[in-house]
């Protein structure tokens, strides 16, 4: 019997007044396994209810005891992250090594967040003028939501909702509906941890329960990680209504490629951040640009035999590094891309279309695909495949590779190969892109830093996580103080200055 997956508000599931429901599938295998409901406007505004209900009495509760809640959920995590990851491959389909590798990866936002009473502190400055101190607090803003993707079903949300709910705010989640599971996993831990009813909800849906959180009035900001149109949409309609945004859209990731580097060590590098989780990474690696004929020649023998080796299977396999794609028509999507690079040009090496898993032939498996020869103006160079397809285009000289990714309408991530600092130095400073890696392929920060991209990666003034989610998920409020003296001073309708 297939699984019903449903709301959790106010501390407890719920079913939700919405009649719309979605089919979740297992992607190994293409069963349906699963139904979710799609949440109506009426739901959202239960949740939104019983959040702004909660926001009164967890906003005054100290930094230290919301931080201790948030040490019983890491604790939690910690003894059940198989579980979670198990839960994550069944919907998501990425293999289960993948999974708990999310896992801990929003583990450490966690325990990042678990120092609030560190991370709130403000600042203060005694004798700004005679007798006059001046301190600044940062304070919780509300009810915020998360609009999150189905690549990262616990990661994404982790990376928003520990830092929002540290600094006092009361959180509604709106997973993905193709995975719905883990967000409710999530909430029951929350309140297993000891959050009251109310702080953290789930409301699961589908474009309208986007479209009601971000036009009512008692949401105060936005976070958003998914593709760019929606990020663009997302962030404008938020802004029309008044909301703080933060909205993560896509990308088009390069790595350059030195002459100077260790090329088995790129090729090894670059199978993982190109091929893993099938590609469905916002920062995986999907052009790489090596510098010179030669280099370019010795890296493609080096990561052809690589891709046509890619193990492929189902998370059950514990030797499989690359699992099916999210649903058939994500799949047929892929595909597509691969044929239009065909059309236009690019010479496929390697062809993934024609993998099939044998005993899963009802799942979205695709193998690696290799293209060399891809220039600029193909689709497969310019828009985000989100599979399991590497684009090889080769560049002249360092200059010429920087100036190709400096004109991408993407800046989300980045990565250089090579040996010679001067050149890592001169790509770190000058390169637009907001997350850059040196030797290190997906350069993902951790927690205690920020994540995000430039230009059509990242639409609002805030990255999410780290200290910049301090900052999205806080309003500043300087207090200047002067107290009683003999001294009576006298009226002055000047614009006040302290000596």
């Amino acid at each position: 019997m297939a699984k019903y997956t449903g709301h959790y508000i106010d501390g407890r599931r719920c079913v939700g007044q919405g009649r719309r429901t979605s089919t979740v599938f297992n992607p190994a295998t293409g069963e349906h396994t699963g139904l979710v409901p799609l949440a109506s406007g009426s739901d959202v505004h239960r949740a939104v209810a019983s959040a702004t209900a909660a926001f009164a009495i967890w906003s005054e509760i100290t930094p230290l005891r919301r931080a201790r809640i948030l040490n019983k959920f890491l604790r939690l995590l910690e003894e059940r992250a198989e579980r979670l990851a198990a839960l994550i491959s069944a919907e998501h389909g990425k293999v289960l090594a993948d999974a708990m590798g999310e896992v801990q990866r929003g583990i450490e936002v966690v325990e990042f967040a678990t120092g609030a009473p560190q991370l709130l502190k403000g600042e203060f400055t005694e004798s700004v003028g005679t007798r006059v101190d001046s301190h600044s607090v940062r304070q919780p803003i509300g009810v915020v939501a998360g609009i999150t993707p189905f690549n990262f079903p616990a990661m994404v949300p982790m990376w928003m909702f520990p830092v929002a709910l540290a600094c006092g705010n009361c959180f509604i989640l709106k997973p993905s509906e193709r995975v719905p599971s883990a967000a409710i996993l999530l909430a029951e831990w929350l309140t297993e941890a000891g959050l009251p009813p109310g702080v953290f909800n789930v409301v699961q849906g589908d474009k309208q329960a986007v479209d009601a959180l971000l036009v009512h009035p008692d949401v105060a900001a936005v976070s958003f990680v998914g593709s760019t149109p929606i990020a663009r949409y997302v962030y404008e309609t938020a802004a029309r209504f008044g909301k703080r945004c933060q909205a993560l859209g896509g990308a088009k990731n390069h790595m350059i490629v030195m002459p100077d580097a260790d090329l088995d060590q790129v090729a090894d590098a670059l199978m993982g951040a190109a091929y893993g989780a099938a590609g469905e990474r916002c920062m995986a690696a999907s052009v790489v640009v090596p510098i010179g004929e030669h280099t370019a020649n010795e890296l493609i023998a080096r990561m052809a035999p690589r891709v046509h080796a890619l193990r492929i299977g189902p998370a059950t396999d514990p030797d499989a590094e690359m699992g099916p794609l999210i649903t058939k028509q994500h799949l047929e999507r892929v595909c597509a891309y691969i044929e239009s690079g065909v059309t236009q040009g690019a010479n496929l090496l390697v062809d993934g279309r024609g993998f099939k898993m044998q005993g899963h032939e009802g799942g979205y498996f695709i193998g690696g695909s290799l293209f060399d020869q891809v220039e600029p103006n193909m689709t497969i160079y310019r828009e985000e495949i989100f599979g399991p397809v590497l684009c090889v285009v080769r560049a002249e000289s360092f200059e010429a590779a920087a100036s190709l990714i400096n004109r991408s309408e993407f800046g989300n991530g980045t990565a250089i190969f090579t040996r010679d600092g001067k050149a890592a130095r001169e790509f770190a400073h000058r390169i637009r892109v907001g997350m850059v890696g040196v030797n290190v392929a997906i350069p993902v920060p951790m927690a205690f830093h920020s994540f995000g991209g430039w230009k059509a990666s990242l639409f609002g003034g805030h990255h999410i996580h780290g200290p910049e989610g301090v900052r999205f998920y806080t309003q500043l409020k300087t207090i200047t103080t002067r107290w009683p003296t003999d001294i009576r001073l006298d009226v002055n309708f000047a614009m006040p200055t302290f000596h």
